[in-house]
């Protein structure tokens, strides 16, 4: 088999291929291209990528290239227990999170069994806090929860539990992670401290933004309820038992995670507490089965049937052959409304690096930028760019046939601008069809001429679509699991890490030793000439 240096090369010769390519005429000259270019999975889930600049030669170029990087074989050994995350020296098992695989053991210790108690632990406890028995310090039900936590503490559940709102039947959810006091601020603004209940999520208790706020949250507690309250209003996702008890909380409403389970990839675990308590243990089980389902099709799907490999293969394909340096997330589902931001993070957290696993440079850019919006408020923001703009940008497209608890009028109007989105941005339209159809109008020539350049679209711009039956909790445990293998395969071809983030860690630590000096207001060696300005601003 070719090397991966011969097959990137083979790619980029392959690319003159399409010099002369137009999707217009691709589709338009073959009536099966949707049949050859689609996956279904479970027959309510479908990737159509009949819409790219590909042919059968680049995806068996493509296919080559997963082969030779042994892709499949390095998820075998992340699922093993392996120590992948090699900069850490840990293990990255995400996915013994989802239940329903064999035992698993990491330094001697049973993973799976480890799973499985915390799991019935905060399963247990979310199901005292929906149905009432655990109560406040006043004896009162729990109206209102409060997610404190940053990153992937937050992103995730938040994301998940306004996915899922048409299947919230728990206390309403909060979410709180800016350590700007005026995101706690807004937030306790409406809320009654004898009725709202706090969850704190720090792996170590002491993440900086996290524990500001949760000190905040506490003092809020504590100046209505007194000092006494703050164990009944309070549970910790964390393993620093000692933390968590000297701020007031019992052990027993600690529920651990473990150092193999990266932030970004940890809804899965206890940090899902918010979305369990929002939907319920039985429908978070269904969530956790739907991640199941695509790990296992990941695991064994062949590579023209597999999602996560094809979405990554045509990541790879724009990213590194056609120098795309972006691309857009497009969900027409206002309940995905936080998904291209969580997608955000776990795609440029996860492969934003210039190093490869061995510690040499990488050969070639790696992570795109990942941005979006829901539809249709996009469509009257930047879709312009996406249609005339200068750079390509790759979309992925998503979209239920059935509205979760829509009108059925206002979702047929949404499908319908969804499908009109890629047919154009497929099609274009030439400026032969503008002049005549200007002409038609009874357009005067001299108008037409200077008219028709701006009301023609070049077309031939890639994007995928992710029709699915309804936003369900397991269709919704399948779209992140497929995300999460797509961002995994691509690490995988370019060689980096992608479960290590230090450029996060770089921040974290300037921010605390600039903290001292703006406490102090004696600024440091290596503080910049700007904290003078900054103090007299304060001084002011």
């Amino acid at each position: 088999m070719a090397s991966m240096e011969v097959l990137w090369g083979d790619l980029l010769r392959h690319r003159a291929d399409f010099d002369k390519f137009h999707l217009r005429s691709a589709l338009a000259d073959d009536p099966y291209r949707f049949n050859r270019y689609s996956i279904e999975m479970e027959g309510d889930l479908t990737l159509d990528y009949s819409r790219h600049r590909i042919s059968d030669k680049t995806l068996l170029l493509l296919e080559s290239l997963f082969e030779q990087a042994e892709v499949r074989g390095r998820f075998a050994d992340m699922c093993a227990g392996k120590i992948i995350n090699e900069t850490e020296h840990r293990a990255v098992l995400h996915t013994a999170l989802r239940g329903g695989v064999d035992e698993v053991s990491v330094n001697g210790q049973n993973v799976t069994k480890d799973v499985e108690e915390v799991k019935q632990r905060f399963l247990a406890f979310a199901s005292g806090v929906r149905d009432g028995t655990i109560r406040s310090h006043t004896d009162e039900a729990f109206t209102d929860v409060v997610n404190v936590g940053i990153g992937g503490s937050d992103l995730g559940p938040r994301m998940v539990t306004q996915a899922l709102k048409g299947w919230t039947d728990g206390p309403n959810a909060h979410f709180v992670s800016n350590v700007d006091g005026a995101h706690l601020g807004d937030c306790l603004e409406n809320l009654n401290p004898a009725t709202t209940l706090f969850l704190v999520a720090s792996k170590t208790f002491t993440t900086q933004e996290t524990m500001a706020n949760a000190r905040a949250a506490r003092n809020w507690i504590v100046s209505t309820l007194g000092e006494d309250a703050p164990g009944a209003h309070f549970a910790a996702l964390s393993t620093n038992a000692d933390a968590v008890q000297a701020f007031g909380i019992s052990t027993e409403r600690m529920f651990e995670f473990w150092d193999w389970v990266g932030g970004r990839y940890s809804v899965w675990s206890a940090i899902g507490l918010p979305v369990a308590i929002a939907i319920g243990p039985e429908r978070f089980e269904e969530f956790l089965s739907g991640a199941r389902a695509m790990d296992e099709h990941f695991a064994t799907a062949p590579f023209r049937a597999n999602m996560p490999m094809m979405m990554a293969a045509l990541s790879l394909w724009y990213r590194n052959i056609w120098a795309c340096g972006t691309q857009a997330i497009l969900p027409y589902d206002q309940r995905l409304e936080n998904f291209p931001a969580f997608l955000q993070q776990l795609d440029m957290e996860s492969n934003g690096k210039m190093v490869r696993q061995n510690g040499k440079p990488i050969s070639r850019p790696a992570s795109p930028v990942i941005w979006g919006s829901a539809g249709t408020n996009g469509q009257h923001a930047f879709y312009q760019s996406l249609h005339q703009g200068a750079d390509m940008v790759p979309c992925d497209f998503l979209i239920a046939a059935k509205p979760t608890d829509a009108s059925e009028d206002q979702h047929e109007m949404l499908l319908a601008n969804c499908l009109a989105q890629i047919e154009a941005l497929a099609f274009g339209r030439s400026e032969e069809n503008v002049r005549a159809q200007l002409a038609a109008e009874g357009m005067s020539d001299d108008k037409i001429d200077r008219i028709a350049p701006h009301r023609t679209f070049a077309g031939n711009r890639p994007t995928s679509l992710l029709l699915y039956e309804q936003l369900t909790p397991h269709m919704l445990g399948r779209l992140i699991a497929l995300y999460e293998h797509k961002v995994f395969a691509q690490g995988v071809i370019w060689g980096v890490n992608s479960f290590d983030q230090w450029g996060v860690e770089l921040g974290k630590v300037m921010a605390n030793r600039l903290l001292g000096s703006i406490q102090s207001g004696e600024k440091g060696e290596e503080d910049p000439a700007v904290f003078q300005r900054l103090m007299s601003y304060r001084a002011d």
